[in-house]
């Protein structure tokens, strides 16, 4: 037996929901005293570092074409599952994992969740994982069942282990793609880690008044190493690009600290937020309703908060570096 753990390259390396997605996969074959095998997919010279994150064995499918047909992708899977009698088949909670878990769960002969927010629950034939519905106003525990568990895994669910070894590594043959769709061309927004990557990010709304007042938000994101975000109506006027619009409508993130400025907290917004480790509001209308949401909130100017917070990150900076 052994828990799957299908991860994809992201330029040559991994991203941090990969590295995530071995940790938690890891924890759970510590639970079903099994190993855990990684199944990474694409180019990269960096398969056995995933040993460092509880990986036991790494299969390497290294490919030189980009496939974007879930059917050979979850046909590939399931074969590598099959041949190393998986009962658990883990992935992080991404694009591909959308187009495939359904998939999966019917190859496998088994139960699935998406997005799931935690560690199972198992006991004797029980396996239960826990999710959020109503854009995270709740969460559901569900009871999978069948001969294998296929689960996307949400960021920011487990820390990363740090502590394993470099682990074997086995090359698959190149396997001939079958698939009926084929990409042509992948555009991807580089200079700045993807909001659904990021540790930190500052995020501001219509409180900023006019786009040009920007500056003062890339300087506070510069000095905290962070990315910045939006809010749906800065989105739609065309001051910031929709790829940083989150909310319910645009991207669900969970970073460590989100820090919103100028934005009011309407509900759709919070749900895309409000599962982030520290939210940390600076608005100057006490009636915000983003300060019940907040662990810290400052009540005042934006334009006086922000450049003052800002030169504080860069003293503190310089006393400890």
């Amino acid at each position: 037996m052994s828990v799957l753990v299908v991860v994809e390259t992201f330029n040559a390396g991994f991203k941090k929901s990969a590295l995530e997605a071995v940790s938690y996969g890891h924890e759970v074959a510590k639970k079903l005293a099994v190993q855990c095998v990684a199944l990474v997919i694409g180019k990269t010279d960096q398969a056995g570092s995933l040993g460092m994150q509880g990986a036991h064995k790494v299969i390497f499918c290294g490919t030189d074409e980009v496939h974007s047909d879930s059917a050979w992708l979850s046909t590939l899977i399931s074969e590598v599952a099959v041949k190393n009698a998986a009962h658990v088949i883990v992935t992080p909670h991404n694009s591909t994992s959308k187009s495939i878990v359904g998939r999966l769960a019917i190859r496998m002969k088994g139960g699935c969740a998406s997005g799931v927010t935690g560690l199972p629950e198992i006991s004797g034939d029980q396996f239960e994982v826990t999710r959020s519905v109503f854009a995270g106003k709740a969460t559901v525990r569900l009871a999978l069942g069948g001969d294998c568990k296929i689960l996307s895994l949400a960021g920011n669910v487990v820390p990363l282990k740090k502590d394993g070894v470099v682990a074997a590594v086995e090359v698959m043959e190149k396997p001939h793609s079958t698939g009926k769709v084929k990409l042509l061309e992948t555009q991807r927004e580089t200079g700045h880690i993807p909001l659904p990557e990021a540790e930190r990010v500052v995020s501001a709304g219509r409180g900023l008044k006019d786009p040009s007042n920007w500056g003062i938000i890339e300087e506070l994101a510069k000095e905290l190493n962070a990315t910045t975000a939006c809010s749906r109506p800065v989105a739609d006027s065309g001051w910031r690009p929709h790829h940083e619009h989150v909310g319910q409508t645009g991207l669900a993130i969970k970073p460590n600290l989100y820090i919103a400025i100028g934005i009011s907290g309407a509900i759709q917004h919070l749900a895309g937020v409000n599962n982030s480790r520290v939210i940390v509001v600076i608005n100057k209308d006490l009636e915000a309703p983003f300060f019940k949401a907040a662990d810290y909130g400052v009540c005042g100017d934006l334009f006086e908060v922000v450049p003052r917070l800002t030169e504080a990150i860069k003293k503190f900076k310089q006393a400890h570096s």
